[in-house]
């Protein structure tokens, strides 16, 4: 390797840690819970997980994936469309789409590439994606990949989506892009003016359910569910990474003729193997598992609210929103940095974010609430944060 490059990259990395983004990677012992075992500290509570229904070890998906890796084996050995498409794929395909209420589901490796998937799939230099500036980065890859025009509004700003959507009247395709909840914030789209919006100016809608999917709505079923919407969405990409049992996986649900196009255009799904069986069925089992099991998602809710409101009276200043997203603002990146590592000391496992990826002097410690989480465990973290953020003055 050329020597150049080695010192290039190599100076870069110690700038990364100078400046304090230069990321460390926790090992794990034991599957993902409410308390998991880290190497070298232990059992501590995890609050940086996004198993917001506690599934990830569920005792039925996880037998669901062993099954399907017994039935099916460890992979395709290709794409689909060459070497075939397993029964496994199909069945959870059709419950996804019936979960989110349209008419067809394809599944990819991942949401991030069944986002990069879409955009180019569909719109090219006679059309424009509309994007809220918080989206996230797979959106924003995917519209660099596609050869559209951009055009960013302020988040969840509806007066500038509406002057962007009149301005770009002549264009062949209008297509408004975004996250159902932002990841960063914690809060919900405003997907009642979206659908408003995109109806007037006959622009497509495409919501980012990644978040939102098992944790919005009375049964789990996302961000439409959550405003009376299901059906009003054009299309919804998601993951099964989160919620729906956390392994891998993300999916892009609309009308059969949009989900065929993609299956007919789209290069990540028709370049990629598909998922794993094993991924495939603990999945199914998964969305088997909510459906029949409303109330952990009315466990989560309850544990967000719980969490939220016992921060504030501590002295912390959560960001106010709905969601198991719970980001408590601390000031500056160095703060939060050492606030995460502060509380990992005390058996607490909880990512702090700052400058570049929020703005200066919003940086945070995101706290992401699950339903696996008992009432015991939340006292205990709230314990530990009220005794790290009066040692660190921030409360």
């Amino acid at each position: 390797m050329d020597q150049e490059f080695r010192r290039e990259i190599a100076a870069e990395l110690a700038q990364f840690k100078k400046d304090g983004v230069y990321k460390t990677f926790n090992h794990l012992e034991s599957p993902q819970a409410s308390r998991i075992t880290m190497r070298g500290r232990g059992e501590v509570i995890i609050l940086s997980s996004n198993n917001y229904l506690g599934l990830c070890d569920a005792p039925d998906v996880v037998a669901a994936g062993k099954k399907a890796l017994d039935t099916y084996g460890a992979g395709t050995g290709s794409v689909r469309f060459i070497c075939g498409t397993f029964a496994i794929h199909e069945a959870l395909e059709k419950a996804l789409a019936a979960f989110v209420g349209t008419e067809a589901a394809t599944t990819y490796v991942s949401c991030w590439t069944a986002n990069t998937g879409l955009m180019a799939t569909f719109f090219d230099e006679r059309d424009v994606v509309v994007s809220d500036e918080l989206n996230h980065a797979s959106i924003i890859d995917g519209i660099r990949i596609s050869k559209a025009a951009r055009r960013l509004y302020k988040h969840s700003d509806m007066k500038e989506l509406e002057t962007h959507l009149a301005q770009t009247a002549s264009l062949r395709r209008r297509f408004v892009i975004t996250d159902g909840i932002f990841s960063m914030e914690g809060d919900i789209c405003k997907l009642p003016d979206l659908v408003e919006l995109c109806r007037k100016y006959n622009a497509i809608l495409t919501v980012d359910d990644s978040h939102a999917t098992g944790v919005l709505g009375k049964t789990g079923r996302g961000t439409a569910e959550h405003f009376g919407l299901v059906g009003q969405v054009d299309i919804v990409t998601s993951t099964l990474g989160k919620a729906l049992g956390g392994a891998a996986g993300g999916f892009t649900a609309a009308s059969r003729e949009v989900v065929d196009y993609l299956e007919q255009r789209s290069r990540p799904l028709l370049f990629s193997n598909a998922l794993p069986p094993t991924v495939a069925g603990s999945a199914l089992a998964a969305l088997e598992h909510l459906q029949a099991h409303p109330e952990r998602v009315t466990k989560l809710r309850e544990n967000a609210r719980y969490f939220r409101g016992r921060l504030k009276e501590i002295g912390f200043k959560p960001i106010e929103g709905e969601t198991p997203i719970i980001p408590v603002l601390v000031g500056e990146t160095a703060s939060a940095i050492q606030m995460s590592q502060e509380l990992l000391k005390e058996g607490v496992f909880v990512t702090g974010f700052g400058y570049p990826v929020v703005p200066q002097g919003k940086a945070r410690i995101r706290c992401q609430i699950s339903a696996g989480h008992t009432r015991e465990e939340l006292d205990t973290v709230l314990a530990a944060m009220a005794k790290v953020g009066k040692r660190m003055r921030l409360i």
